[in-house]
């Protein structure tokens, strides 16, 4: 709830609306749906240097992202820690 109305925040903590009444905000979760937590995303690191990255982990506190290894079995495991919410460093891949 904000103010008079809701803000609709998917499960990676960032708003998705601006200020709407429940409906609209419930609406766009329900149309939103899950996917996107499957979807490829990139992550900033401290060099300054993208990473193709999956997420591997929403909780109310943490997410945790690992490096996009193709699939690959066998492939290093490599996770990053993240605050929640999402920060901006994290960004759903533009294919």
């Amino acid at each position: 709830m904000q103010d008079d109305g809701f803000v609709a925040i998917d499960l990676l903590g960032r708003e998705r609306t601006a200020i709407v009444d429940w409906e609209t905000a419930e609406s766009t979760l329900d149309e939103l749906g899950i996917g996107y937590l499957a979807e490829l995303y990139e992550l900033e690191l401290e060099d300054g240097r993208w990473l193709r990255a999956r997420i591997a982990e929403v909780t109310p506190g943490s997410i945790t992202v690992k490096q996009d290894d193709g699939g690959a079995v066998g492939a290093p495991q490599v996770y990053y820690p993240l605050p929640f919410p999402a920060p901006s460093t994290l960004r759903l891949l533009r294919r």
